[in-house]
């Protein structure tokens, strides 16, 4: 039985790189029926993609999202590792809209999307650095899960170095609420009631108030390590966190049906 949701946020997903849970993924976005699609950033990997490296995983989250736009508005926001389509902004095809920035008035309120890269001064005045910073992340990812299938492999719990990293080095926690604030003060001077944004991998909701104004921050996170993304239902907002155990039985029914097609025929 799928659910229904008003409104639904991803942002980066980083298809074609390694680190990216297309399975998990494919399960959650098979089990809701949106009636808009918000895709905030970072949906392609350009930066760090590979010709030989596409899996049909990939590919099936692709089909979905042509599948939501038959039916629905999806609008593509372009991030920093799909700047390339940015040129194209404001193209659309039946639906799917391609933007670099979003503005909707939703039960009144005044919300601005946009993926955040615009915030970060590697990417403004030192992209290379960035995109070095790109690379050692997806080394790291990648590391993780190596590490992490030796973990389930001997009944042991899974562990993210990169979330380490990021709450136990104090630039790291800075540079998040660092981003957050600037994102926050931009927002308030223009109006907006709420601001959402992907980049920083951090989901977040939350009330920041800055000299007497406030303003409602949301952050959809990502689909590498934290598996999260913001859901509209009956006019709330929720920050859904994908739990395998929701999808235990259709992990099953995957993995016989990947044991099967190795069977010939």
């Amino acid at each position: 039985m799928k659910r229904n949701v008003d409104i639904l946020v991803l942002s980066d997903l980083h298809l074609g790189t390694f680190g990216c849970k297309a399975r998990e993924l494919n399960r959650y976005l098979s089990s809701v029926e949106p009636e808009m699609v918000i895709l905030n950033g970072d949906i392609f990997d350009m930066w760090n993609f590979k010709k030989r490296y596409f899996p049909e995983t990939h590919m099936r989250i692709v089909k979905q999202i042509i599948r939501f736009s038959e039916k629905v508005p999806v609008y593509y926001i372009t991030g920093n590792h799909d700047e390339a389509l940015r040129r194209y902004a404001e193209f659309s095809i039946g639906n799917l809209h391609l933007v670099n920035q979003l503005e909707l008035r939703i039960e009144g309120k005044k919300y601005w999307f946009f993926h955040g890269d615009i915030f970060d001064a590697s990417m403004q005045y030192a992209k290379w650095l960035a995109k070095l910073g790109g690379w050692g992340y997806d080394l790291l990812i990648a590391t993780n899960n190596i590490v992490n299938a030796v973990l389930q492999l001997f009944g042991r719990p899974r562990m993210s170095f990169s979330k380490r990293i990021k709450n136990s080095v104090k630039k790291a926690v800075k540079y998040i609420s660092d981003f957050e604030t600037t994102a926050a003060e931009i927002a308030i001077e223009n109006d907006f009631d709420f601001v959402v944004c992907g980049h920083i991998h951090q989901p977040q909701r939350r009330t920041i108030e800055l000299d007497g104004k406030a303003v409602n921050y949301m952050n959809s996170g990502d689909w590498i390590e934290n598996l999260s993304a913001l859901e509209f239902v009956d006019g709330e907002w929720n920050l859904y966190a994908y739990e395998s155990e929701e999808f235990a039985e259709q992990e099953i029914i995957d993995r016989w049906s990947s044991l099967l097609k190795r069977v010939p025929a």
